[in-house]
């Protein structure tokens, strides 16, 4: 979720945000200035972490300079997103910022709170500095969560039971938990949480990962994504379409495997040589001549990938198909990047027989193919 949509979800669950209004152009930025009143805090909404080592976080202190401001950041490129959404909300002054959330502990098979006095940075900052300021609380779904889970976090923080702050924060804690277990997220993250001059506990920012194999029992961020696709680029939106599994990343060697595990494998390979991959792209088990047609024009199109590494074991994945998805792909976009492919199993032959008459070698073993496929990259 973008920041705003996770605050006002935590506010559907009781808690105090700051007030702060979306905009869409610089004239919105400059009416939601006036509206909440200055100074306000301009917040890039893309959903990636970082946005204010970045540029993406700017405070105004004028309606006239909010204006200005969010001329320069709408449009601006933020870890491969463009900055189309503005969240403008009141500046709030922090005695000192904290940092909570709720996630997912596979290993324990439980949810996860982590709390620590020292807000504002990473968590992995935080554990590599200060790890004794981290505090781990445990919770088991099948009990939930109980008055001594908030017990501990709150006096973690620094709170004392029966002030206004100890009410505050045990609001925030029932709600991250609520909107955890009934959003199916897998995260739930406030950073920075705030103590505020004033004496409230606000969550400054505010982070909501759902998991996306539960949209379906979510019909109203079902329709949202459907209003507003989250943050993704073009050639992420074009695979889910084509309904392969796509990761945009920042190297320049394009891979392709069947499989999540070869795939991911195929990846550390390139590392391993050298090289940075451009991409996760998982064809999945069977894939056909036009699968991997779409999937290698995707590849071949995207201006910052030079070698495309296809890596295939076929079982049920037939390695003529593949060819023939190679083949065609050559031939509708008339490129000329290198392909590197290391192809294995049903139909190998064939599948030899067709790549060579393009002039895409075939490799034996997929060490020997990622090396050469750096190699190329390099010159």
């Amino acid at each position: 979720m973008h920041e705003y949509e996770a605050k006002e979800l935590l506010a559907k669950y009781g808690v105090e945000i700051p007030p702060g209004r979306l905009a869409l152009t610089p004239d919105e930025a400059l009416k939601a200035a006036k509206e909440i009143g200055t100074p306000v805090v301009l917040k890039a909404q893309v959903v990636v972490a970082g946005r204010g080592k970045a540029g993406g976080i700017k405070v105004a202190k004028t309606p006239e300079e909010a204006y200005e401001l969010s001329k320069a950041m709408f449009g601006m490129n933020i870890k491969g997103l463009v900055v189309r959404k503005i969240y403008v909300t009141k500046y709030v002054e922090a005695e000192r910022e904290m940092y909570l959330s709720l996630i997912i502990d596979r290993a324990s098979r439980r949810y996860l709170f982590l709390a620590s006095p020292v807000g504002g940075v990473d968590i992995e900052e935080i554990a590599k500095a200060s790890p004794e300021k981290i505090k781990r609380v445990y919770v088991d779904p099948a009990v939930g969560l109980r008055e001594f889970h908030i017990r501990q976090i709150g006096l973690w923080l620094g709170f004392r039971p029966g002030t206004r702050q100890w009410q505050q924060i045990s609001s925030i804690v029932q709600a991250m938990y609520r909107v955890m277990v009934e959003y199916d997220a897998e995260l739930v993250e406030s950073n920075p949480l705030a103590l505020t001059k004033d004496g409230d506990v606000i969550p400054l920012d505010a982070r909501v990962i759902v998991d996306d194999n539960a949209l379906y029992r979510h019909s109203d961020l079902e329709k949202a994504l459907e209003e507003d696709p989250r943050d993704v680029t073009e050639f992420e939106a074009y695979a889910k379409k084509i309904g392969f599994h796509y990761v945009e990343l920042d190297g320049d060697i394009g891979i392709i495997g069947n499989g999540a595990g070869l795939t991911m494998s195929t990846m550390d390979l390139v590392y391993h040589f050298g090289g940075r991959p451009a991409n996760f792209l998982d064809i999945g088990g069977g894939a056909s001549r036009e699968v991997v047609r779409e999937a290698v024009k995707v590849l071949l199109k995207h201006p910052r990938v030079r070698v495309v590494f296809i890596n295939i074991f076929g079982g049920i994945t037939r390695a003529d198909e593949v060819a023939l998805g190679v083949k065609d792909a050559l031939a509708e976009t008339g490129a000329t990047k290198k392909i590197v492919v290391r192809l294995k199993g049903t139909n190998e032959e064939q599948g030899r027989a067709i790549l060579s008459e393009v002039g895409v070698p075939l490799f034996e073993n997929a060490e020997e193919a990622a090396q050469r496929a750096v190699e190329l990259a390099r010159v």
